[in-house]
């Protein structure tokens, strides 16, 4: 039997080998760098991960509500049929507004918002109160939060505003009026009804749309400061609300009283692990987490998809943001830019919140995850926010165009039939 010396068996030279693994990451990379660079690839990704969060969301609600709709209703679907149903009411909405012209969603813009000042006005003072805040409006059967509409409303009717001055967006005077004043009117609003979580929300949707239309930055001190003045005023005025603010720095301080809520979320999340506990197999939902298929739903599915769908869930979330700064970017119409920047800093800020809030590094106050959360009031808003980036995305010179020819070939392969 002959025997080879190791020194003496065939040796792939070193710069070989490297050049194969640099080959195959460049490869790679090229090969990302042209699926992005396809006109398309704006319209196929916000179609994609917003399915995706959105198919999640059910089966979240589903697992996460099962234990307290049984307990309530003796049916561990009750919750999630009617999810089920403002699904099928949502996603209609957002086709419809994937359709809609530029010049008929311009034209809603002021009749959002007046509409949204009003539904406001009567919740603040007509409104139905829960857990602490009055921020829901009863119409008959129907229980509605109009601040979720405003949001949508008031990004359309500041990017519709700023589109008109596009020009005369130089002068400080021409950015402040009316945006500003009619954004914080909204906002006072929602302060008035107690609402602490959804006020941040539209005070960052004013920031990044003052942002986007170039606002000097010593606006932004003056904000900020302003901003911190009032949620210490409104913090140290509720003695309820003070105590879940402070509450979060340490959980375990009021275990049994304020931090009860996020003690048992951070505990769903650390019992996750890696890859989770499997769906359906949560133990917090069993009545540790009174809002587990609400504001606390990312808790309940870090339980079960662990670390993973955690992961997963942003990163949807950011690949939604990537692709309509990208339609922003490259669109020649400043209503389509200010009004995909406005929907990104709307979804993408209540995501941090809420995600924040589950992890003990903001304070409880009562933010849902959008596209995920139970909440028909929540939901419909967002997916016709979502329809409109997607009417955007289609409206692109090369995507329309890629889309017509994709229409060509289609009907030219039936025709030849």
């Amino acid at each position: 039997m002959t025997t080879t010396h190791p020194e003496t068996r065939s040796r792939v030279p070193l710069g070989k080998v490297a050049g194969g693994v640099t080959g195959r990451a460049t490869g790679w990379t090229t090969t990302l760098r042209d699926a992005l660079s396809r006109p398309l690839t704006s319209y196929y990704l916000l179609l994609g991960a917003s399915a995706l969060l959105l198919t999640i969301g059910l089966i979240m609600v589903l697992s996460a509500s099962s234990v307290r709709s049984y307990e309530y209703t003796g049916d561990s679907f009750t919750i999630v049929r009617r999810q089920l149903m403002w699904v099928l009411i949502g996603v209609p909405a957002a086709v419809l507004a994937s359709r809609l012209p530029l010049r008929l969603i311009r034209g809603l813009a002021y009749v959002g918002f007046s509409v949204s000042l009003v539904l406001l006005t009567l919740t603040a003072f007509m409104g139905v109160e829960r857990n602490g805040n009055t921020n829901w409006l009863a119409i008959g059967p129907l229980v509605i939060q109009p601040s979720e509409i405003a949001k949508l409303a008031l990004v359309i009717w500041a990017a519709h505003i700023y589109a008109n001055k596009e020009r005369r967006l130089h002068s400080f005077h021409q950015i402040v009026v009316p945006v500003v004043p009619g954004m914080l009117l909204a906002t006072t609003l929602v302060i008035v009804g107690k609402d602490l979580g959804t006020a941040l929300i539209l005070f960052a949707i004013l920031l990044g749309m003052l942002w986007v239309v170039g606002a000097p930055m010593r606006f932004f001190a003056m904000a900020s400061m302003i901003v911190g003045v009032g949620v210490f005023a409104m913090a140290t005025t509720n003695a309820e609300r003070f105590e879940r603010i402070t509450t979060f720095i340490d959980p375990f301080k009021d275990f049994h009283g304020t931090g009860w809520q996020p003690a048992h979320g951070l505990y769903a999340l650390s019992s996750g692990g890696t890859f989770g506990q499997g769906i359906g197999a949560s133990q917090q939902k069993w009545g540790y987490l009174p809002e587990a298929h609400t504001d606390f739903i990312f808790a309940v599915l870090g339980e079960e998809l662990g670390l993973v769908g955690t992961l997963l869930v942003i990163g949807l979330f950011l690949t939604i943001a990537y692709a309509a700064l990208r339609v922003a970017r490259e669109t020649a119409d400043p209503f389509v830019r200010y009004c995909s920047f406005g929907i990104v800093v709307w979804l993408i800020g209540q995501m941090i919140i809420n995600v924040g809030m589950v992890l003990a590094l903001l304070p409880v106050i009562g933010i849902p995850l959008p596209l995920v959360s139970y909440g028909g009031s929540s939901l419909v808003p967002t997916l016709v926010a979502i329809g409109l980036l997607v009417g955007f995305a289609r409206r692109e010179p090369e995507a329309a165009r890629a889309l017509a020819q994709r229409r060509s070939v289609r009907s030219s392969g039936l025709s030849a039939r």
